[in-house]
């Protein structure tokens, strides 16, 4: 993966060593690593189908007399190609060819959906008194928070209430972090990436707010560093302020779930016999089953939803 699509590719040093020893380069392989990262398998699968190449090559030449051919041409001629064809109605189309990021991405999710056995558990919450909050943290904070961004710090304070839930899927073992590492996924003029907040259980929301704003900046301009996109065990997207009232994300590999935020909207509720209107949102975490089981899973949304419509906890 490259961090504007079409510039340096993000590779370990031990999958280039490999690339070099068998005189390959890494263009064309597609990394399935942290953030479309080129790591050892990718490269080893990669070489193992340049060999194949050259012995199914080398066995063809052996089964078959030397063809006698005129020299080669110093250069190859131009292909002559079809235009292509037209739909239906006579409009015709466009394509666009695919960008090295949107290539990993697609690998990626491909991959994560064929691979990670997915779950879904819904909620919805009052958030009202986190409006609230919000309004009050707005009039005295330099950087402005978003209803996102407070979001991120309740999935942190979450992770903390139920730890067991804070880790990912590895070969050999379930790897739990002490740290709460969360993603937030940003729709940049570059693509989809998810760079990665530091121990926001630790972090004020308008720092939160202040890292989140910078991410953003850095992915529109192609700058992200390949460790923003590394670590955690959790992702957040949301694409309530587009409207979108509920959705299911697909998880963001090595991570172990996403949370699918939705738009917030005045809802009828019935409190203590009381029917009354408040603002309800919905959130859909999905969740690889490896790692973490139903009952866990609900556990770990009763308390974000207890954290979001008490959120003074969050400053606690």
């Amino acid at each position: 993966m490259s961090s504007d699509g079409v510039g340096r590719v993000f590779i370990s040093p031990l999958a280039r060593r490999i690339l070099r020893e068998a005189g390959l380069t890494p263009e064309g392989v597609i990394g399935t690593g942290p953030g479309g990262r080129i790591v050892r398998r990718d490269v080893e699968k990669a070489v193992e189908q340049a060999r194949q190449a050259q012995a199914g090559t080398a066995t063809r030449s052996s089964s078959a007399p030397a063809p006698v051919t005129a020299p080669a041409p110093a250069t190859p001629p131009t292909p002559v190609t079809a235009p292509p064809p037209s739909e239906p109605d006579g409009r015709g189309y466009q394509e666009v060819p695919h960008s090295r990021m949107r290539r990993a991405i697609a690998a990626r999710l491909t991959a994560s959906k064929q691979s990670i056995p997915h779950f879904y558990v819904k909620r919805a919450a009052r958030i009202d008194a986190l409006l609230d909050l919000r309004r009050q943290l707005n009039e005295v904070s330099a950087q402005k928070i978003s209803v996102n961004d407070l979001l991120l710090r309740a999935v942190a304070a979450t992770h903390v209430a139920v730890p067991e839930a804070n880790a990912i899927w590895t070969e050999d073992a379930v790897r739990v972090f002490g740290s709460v590492d969360v993603a937030v996924a940003v729709a940049s003029r570059r693509g989809l990436v998810t760079p990665v907040l530091r121990d926001v259980q630790n972090t004020a929301p308008s720092a939160i707010a202040r890292q989140t704003r910078e991410f953003v900046r850095l992915a529109d301009e192609g700058r992200l560093a390949q460790r923003d996109l590394e670590g955690g065990s959790i992702t957040v997207t949301n694409l309530g302020m587009f409207g979108v009232e509920e959705f299911s994300a697909i998880i963001n590999p090595p991570h172990s779930a996403i949370l699918a935020v939705g738009k917030g909207a005045p809802t009828p509720v019935v409190l203590d016999g009381v029917v009354e209107v408040a603002t309800v949102l919905s959130l859909v975490l999905s969740v690889d089953h490896r790692v973490i089981d139903g009952a866990l899973a609900a556990r770990w949304m009763d308390v974000l939803v207890t954290t979001v419509q008490e959120p003074l906890r969050l400053l606690a």
